[in-house]
């Protein structure tokens, strides 16, 4: 059974085999992945996953345009399937396109309920953080991620064009 767990080095050798799933232009949502990053190495990893725990602690600054975020990896066992964050508060850019929740699920994982999973749990997180609802986006032709984003709740407020493409927006109340 899929879990959450933070992000850990641990998984370095899945996490490598799963960003090959997702190809060279693969985008990761939620994974908090940074072009500057440097996620082959060993010790390069291990940093970023620092970082990555980083994010969540209100109380160190983070770099422009980022916002404090808590990052869980999708696991079973010691295989890395996906990633899920959960951003604390929105800045300008993520209210336009990114929202509060973003997710993404490793090709050889999908279709098995793993980001409804996730999102469910992310969601009960935003309760205990003290959020009363959270936005969601994804592209218009991403129909598994329409579904995972309906049948947790999310309501369609619009879809835009955005920095980034266009965007279908939901908000989920808590």
């Amino acid at each position: 059974m899929p879990e959450l767990i933070p992000p850990t080095p641990r998984l370095h050798s899945s996490w490598l085999a799963a960003r090959e799933e997702w190809g060279p232009d693969g985008h990761m949502d939620g994974a908090g992945l940074g072009s500057e990053d440097d996620v082959d190495s060993p010790a390069g990893f291990a940093a970023w996953v620092e970082r990555l725990h980083g994010y969540a602690d209100r109380r160190r600054p983070v770099e422009q345009g980022r916002v404090h975020a808590t990052y869980w990896w999708i696991t079973e066992g010691d295989t890395y399937l996906g990633a899920i964050d959960l951003r604390h508060y929105l800045n300008a850019f993520l209210v336009d396109a990114g929202g509060h929740i973003g997710y993404s699920v490793r090709p050889s994982a999908r279709g098995r309920g793993v980001a409804g999973r996730a999102l469910q749990s992310v969601l009960h997180e935003a309760r205990v953080m003290g959020m009363d609802r959270v936005l969601l986006t994804c592209d218009p032709d991403n129909a598994a991620s329409v579904r995972t984003i309906e049948r947790s709740g999310g309501v369609l407020e619009d879809v835009r064009e955005t920095l980034i493409g266009p965007k279908r927006r939901y908000w989920i109340d808590l």
